[in-house]
């Protein structure tokens, strides 16, 4: 049986600008755009509301925080993976992937962390299969090359496992996001309360940790990446040395980079750099990196990820469309831009033939409240 939905009366966010018009789906696709303001009998009037393109999160640490409410809290997986998909399609956002750490330290007794990605990820990919996710769930393998058994837990993946993005971590005490030892000192007494001399001698055995497998690690990720399929991200990039070695490994997109001259190379080498939604929001990085609006002003800024805050991928794609004058742009950020980063052909853009992903959106001043949700033309929210 055809199913048909028209929004009408409608702001669209379309590829190169807004029209005030009216967008009809189709079996769960888009039929049909036309201009005006009229109300077609049967269709849902918009008053004027945006209508764009289902949000695209290419990086979010979400599901984490309700797999562990609280430290050492392991809540039921299923229960967790449901509400995380319910938040997300709440706020937006379409379609995910979700970011799952592969590589593990077992030898330090003060700071093991276990492998759980494999097991993760078939809880993840059985609740997709048996319809209980409202929007659409794609993988993110985040390769800590900084452990002892990477190789093996990427063996245990393979191209049938919807694995979008596979991301070079590198948390080397002193490199990257942490150059600065003192910062990342603060972070882990803070959230581990581990003391001054548990922390050194973490500090010398992750050193020769990545000392004796980092560059192994780094080719096994980049080698797991092309046998899956997936798109190549690098994290956290410093120097421009960094980003070229991102360059030649293949990366298609950045996240993160800590400085303006990374960003700067990432652009010079056609990597597209991708920035955290609340650094954005917030007028600077927690850690004390590069403030994203700095990039954005300088156009160095393509993609935006909600990182640990769903709700501010809206947010920072409003933001943005302000403070370029372009709401289309600033959209393109969370929909066009991280589509296309991860490969993805049918979905962020509201053009003909497209996935019927669309979001209904109310300006509140300098926010966005969500009024709508459809995926692939089935309304989720």
């Amino acid at each position: 049986m055809t199913t048909e939905t028209i929004l009408a009366n409608a702001t669209m966010v379309l590829p190169n600008g807004t029209m005030r018009g009216q967008i009809r789906f189709e079996d769960g696709l888009i039929a049909d755009l036309a201009e005006g303001t009229s109300v077609p009998k049967g269709a849902i009037d918009c008053a004027g509301d945006l209508v764009m393109p289902g949000l695209i999160e290419l990086h979010t640490d979400n599901l984490e925080r309700h797999i562990e409410p609280r430290p050492k809290v392991n809540w039921p997986h299923a229960a967790a993976i449901i509400a995380h998909d319910a938040e997300l399609a709440s706020v937006g956002i379409t379609t995910v992937f979700d970011a799952l750490r592969v590589g593990s330290v077992l030898s330090n007794a003060k700071s093991n962390y276990g492998e759980y990605a494999r097991a993760l990820a078939d809880e993840i990919l059985g609740l997709r299969d048996d319809g209980a996710l409202r929007i659409s769930h794609f993988l993110h393998l985040r390769a800590e090359v900084c452990s002892e058994t990477l190789v093996e837990e990427l063996a245990k993946f393979g191209p049938d496992d919807r694995i979008g993005i596979v991301s070079l971590m590198d948390h080397t005490p002193g490199a990257r996001q942490f150059r600065d030892i003192s910062k990342l000192k603060d972070y882990y007494i803070g959230k581990y309360g581990i003391s001054d001399t548990d922390w050194e001698r973490q500090v010398a055995a992750q050193l020769a940790l990545s000392e004796r497998l980092g560059k192994v690690h780094e080719s096994a990720a980049v080698a797991a990446a092309r046998r899956y399929g997936a798109v190549l991200a690098s994290h956290d990039d410093t120097e421009p040395e960094h980003v070229a070695q991102s360059a030649e490994h293949g990366a298609h997109f950045a996240e993160f980079p800590t400085t303006f001259e990374a960003a700067a190379a990432c652009h010079k080498h056609s990597i597209k750099v991708m920035m955290g939604a609340p650094n954005l929001i917030r007028g600077g990085s927690h850690s004390g990196n590069v403030a994203a609006q700095e990039l954005a002003e300088a156009g160095l800024l393509d993609i935006v990820s909600s990182d640990y805050v769903p709700s501010s991928l809206l947010s920072a794609a409003l933001l943005l469309g302000d403070l370029w004058g372009d709401a289309a742009r600033g959209i393109a950020t969370v929909t066009a831009a991280p589509a296309d980063a991860a490969g993805l052909t049918d979905r962020g853009h509201l053009v003909i033939g497209a996935r019927a992903d669309v979001i209904r959106v109310t300006r509140i001043g300098g926010a966005g409240a969500v009024r709508g949700v459809w995926v692939q033309g089935r309304r989720v929210t």
